[in-house]
């Protein structure tokens, strides 16, 4: 189960807090959701093996294997891991999980709201959850911290924010075997390329960077080598870094930096008149 649903606004200080006829229907309707998911669990467990037949299957895809990685920058470095979209595929495959994303509180007079993401393996009645405070925020590189007042903007916000801790929620509750295996299949499925020779694929990729700005010669000052020289696992790279750029987790100028012009370059090594030395 993905959800993503606003359980409490808060109330103007000092007011009571009241539930009305509706909220406490929904509340009785999800303890009985929650005790229905429980036995079906239990009257349906899964079938292992069968779980692993379908991930392996699900990481051919070159759909998922694509979006399977993530990359942004943090302190000057690239860090880098499985994404949200292959934690969801795999307790999909994996079965009998439920996980999701709740705005417990909201808080309009500090501008920020209290979020928990959980992800729960009903069968074992194993569960992982943390909560944490989003501020109503958007960090930018020009401006720094700017505040949201739409709430559209607020709403993106916590759920870019609570994605993360729903993938590593996810992860907790997966076996690490089941998870290493996926990501090796989908690392190998762009290795392969979905059946393209080498040499197409790097055209493909050195075209589809250009689209975005990048020359090539910047992709070579990044891997370190020519395009000529490039391996599958170099192009396999340069796909998990488009996809990132697309999603806008790093920015093209992150991950290739525009090459510096020196004075002499720009001179020519001639002497400008009126400077000194």
């Amino acid at each position: 189960m993905n959800q993503y649903q606003q359980i409490e606004r808060m109330s103007p200080a000092g007011a009571p807090t009241r539930i009305g006829q509706g909220t406490a229907v929904e509340q009785s309707r999800a303890v009985a959701e929650v005790q229905a998911a429980i036995v079906v669990a239990q009257q349906c467990p899964r079938n292992i093996q069968a779980a692993i037949d379908e991930m392996r299957q699900s990481c051919k895809q070159k759909y998922l294997a694509e979006r399977a990685f993530f990359r942004f920058p943090r302190a000057g470095k690239t860090v880098s891991g499985p994404s949200v979209h292959l934690a969801r595929e795999l307790a999909r495959c994996w079965g009998n999980v439920q996980y999701g994303l709740v705005e417990m509180r909201r808080d309009d007079e500090f501008a920020q709201s209290e979020m928990q993401a959980f992800a729960w393996d009903v069968e074992k009645n194993s569960r992982n959850s943390s909560t944490f405070i989003v501020p109503h925020l958007r960090d930018t590189k020009d401006n720094g911290p700017v505040p949201l007042k739409e709430l559209r903007d607020i709403y993106e916000n916590n759920a870019n924010n609570g994605a993360r801790r729903i993938r590593e929620a996810i992860f907790a509750i997966l076996p690490p075997w089941f998870v290493e295996e996926a990501k090796n299949l989908c690392e190998q499925t762009l290795r392969d390329g979905g059946g393209k020779s080498l040499n197409v694929r790097v055209a493909d990729a050195i075209r589809a960077f250009e689209g975005i700005g990048v020359t090539s010669d910047r992709i070579e000052t990044k891997l370190g080598r020519s395009s000529a020289k490039w391996t599958e696992h170099d192009v396999a790279q340069l796909q998990v870094i488009f996809q990132s750029i697309q999603r806008g987790e790093v920015t093209a100028e992150d991950e290739f930096p525009a090459p510096r012009v020196t004075a002499d370059e720009i001179t020519g090594g001639q002497a400008v008149p009126g400077a000194t030395s």
